[in-house]
């Protein structure tokens, strides 16, 4: 995956190799004054004179060397932050790219939560490994080698000596790796479940007002909290003993080769002057030390991160051709459909015909299956056998963007970004005039609330559409349809949320533009579906039959049975005494 991830930035890799140079220089100029206190000590330990000027030299050596780090450290986190947000960015659009072409079902079982985490702070989080993590982690370690190389050719023994922290800080930070990737699942899971919870709740929020739910639902977000609060101080706590024994050794490079050094020395083995240059340059090896290590302890987090946007990229898309619309007409075949979520079959063997220019609806009781079937057309899943054809023509031989122009779908739920109306009504033709938008508007019935708003169509609906009604918001949506001109029309319980004005305006709207249309509707009320050219009535995922409304009502049981439901419905009426 991390192959995947470098390949999105790799416009950016340019960047990259230069920042890991650039970095690399900072290192050494980071150990360059260490060098400037060996001469002076190196001077004193010869018995020569050390003069003012020469120490004045040193000096200005070592803070132009500090200077010089200070400026290329500063340049390459320039470069390497450039090349990281690059790559974030195209992970991003690439991912936007992927889930336009998962199954509904993925995206709605996987929660708006759990895509916040993955989009921001998942994504975030590998701007450690992209900025840091590799070229910092990669010049470092540059520099690191070639200090050893140096103290090697000086001498091997001491050489040795200040190499040895290394594997005695690697023992406890192996350790909390092992101890780290136990508990990460329980950790990130935890963060997952508070992040769905806080969603939820914050989108809630008006039912848990009036049913006068907050104890309740303040309880499960306190929870989530707190849950995620334990995990991570329980993850954190078994780390960190292990955290500091590393963060203390590791750096330490002259905790054997001080004291064998000194002994080194005393019996002639080595000068005392090579003595000295090692000590200092083991030194300077400190910081560029901890800092490679203090990356290399976050990676097993990245790599879990990493796994879960593999493991997103991976699940199979749609099945998706290439093919434009070669039918001949627009008639709708189902032949011999099975569906199901998650192994669970909910449709059939569903066989059914619709005629190009007809009006069909599908009835039934909730669950029986209507929503799937229409949402199939559309093809929001795939099936799991059988096939849909429009015009004779496979669905899953066409491109989506193929099958979007032929297909319009208007639903119950009706979703409007946080743009300008006018916007949120072109999403249904983006290259439409401003003529052909406000065409549609009036075609929608939507003049009359627009003209309410000072700024007219420039007017933003608010997140989620919060400025408007939920009858304004589907008229806006039957706009957005109008706009799109689609030969098939799909209306999901279109006007289930409306009052009896908003109804009668949105029934007048869908009237007008589906003329000479393939229309399917779904509908609780079937007063207005009785003049449909074909009723098919769904049950347990199965079609019990298809008629007109008057065959039905004679032949079929069950939808007599909703019929005579609805009926009743109709009758009931509110007065002083309560329903009468």
């Amino acid at each position: 995956m991390l192959k995947k991830i470098l390949y999105y930035g790799k416009e950016n890799n340019k960047k990259t190799v230069r920042s890991i140079i650039v970095l690399f220089l900072s290192v050494i100029f980071q150990i360059a004054p260490f060098l400037f206190i060996y001469f002076i000590i190196g001077k004193i330990l010869n018995h020569q004179t050390v003069t003012i000027s020469f120490i004045i030299i040193c000096a200005v050596g070592t803070g132009i060397s500090l200077f010089l780090q200070a400026i290329t450290y500063c340049k390459g986190l320039g470069l390497s932050h450039e090349a990281a947000y690059g790559t974030l960015m195209n992970l991003r659009i690439s991912l936007q790219g992927k889930m336009e072409k998962l199954p509904l079902g993925v995206i709605e079982g996987k929660g708006t939560g759990t895509f916040k985490k993955i989009f921001i702070d998942d994504i975030d989080s590998l701007e450690v490994l992209l900025a840091h993590g590799i070229p910092e982690g990669l010049s470092n370690l540059m520099g690191i080698l070639a200090v050893y190389f140096f103290i090697f050719i000086i001498d091997w023994k001491m050489g040795l000596l200040v190499l040895f922290t290394i594997p005695m800080g690697m023992i406890p930070m192996i350790l909390m790796y092992k101890i780290g990737n136990k508990g990460m699942e329980a950790y990130y899971t935890a963060g997952q479940v508070m992040n769905n919870t806080i969603v939820e709740y914050v989108n809630g929020m008006e039912v848990v007002k009036v049913f006068n739910k907050s104890g309740e639902s303040y309880e499960k977000f306190k929870t989530a909290i707190c849950n995620y609060r334990d995990y991570t101080l329980a993850w954190f706590k078994a780390c960190w003993p292990c955290m500091a024994a590393y963060s203390a050794l590791i750096p330490c490079t002259i905790l054997f080769a001080l004291p064998v050094g000194s002994w080194l020395v005393l019996q002639g083995i080595i000068e005392l002057s090579q003595f000295a240059l090692v000590l200092c340059l083991a030194l300077g090896l400190g910081s560029p030390l901890l800092r490679t290590m203090s990356f290399t302890s976050v990676m097993p987090q990245v790599k879990y991160k990493i796994d879960e946007l593999e493991k997103l990229m991976d699940i199979p898309p749609l099945k998706e051709g290439s093919a434009l619309f070669e039918g001949e007409d627009y008639n709708i075949c189902y032949d011999n459909v099975c569906f199901g979520y998650d192994e669970k079959e909910i449709l059939h063997h569903v066989c059914l015909n619709l005629k190009p220019n007809t009006k069909t609806a599908f009835v039934g009781e909730s669950g029986s299956g209507k929503s799937t079937l229409a949402k199939l057309l559309v093809h929001y899943y795939d099936v799991n056998s059988g096939s849909i054809s429009i015009g004779g023509q496979n669905i899953c031989d066409m491109s989506l963007e193929t099958l979007n122009n032929l297909v319009s779908y208007v639903s119950q739920d009706n979703f409007l970004f946080n743009t300008t109306l006018m916007e949120n009504i072109r999403i249904g033709k983006p290259n439409a005039t401003d003529e052909e938008v406000i065409e549609a508007a009036k075609k929608a019935q939507c003049m009359e609330f627009i003209k309410k708003f000072p700024e007219g169509f420039k007017t933003l609906a608010g997140d989620c559409g919060n400025q408007l009604s939920g009858g304004e918001k589907q008229r806006i949506t039957l706009a957005r349809a109008i706009l799109k001109n689609a030969p098939i029309i799909i209306l999901d319980e279109a006007t289930a949320f409306a009052d009896t004005e908003n109804e009668a305006k949105i029934e007048a709207a869908i009237s007008e533009f589906v003329h000479n249309k393939t229309l399917i509707v779904i509908a609780h009320r079937l007063s207005s579906i009785i003049n449909a050219d074909q009723i098919c009535v769904l049950k347990a995922g199965e079609i019990i039959g298809c008629g007109v409304h008057e065959e039905l009502l004679e032949n079929n049981e069950c939808y007599r049975t909703l019929w005579e439901a609805h009926q009743k419905s109709q009758g009931w009426q509110l007065g002083k005494g309560g329903i009468l």
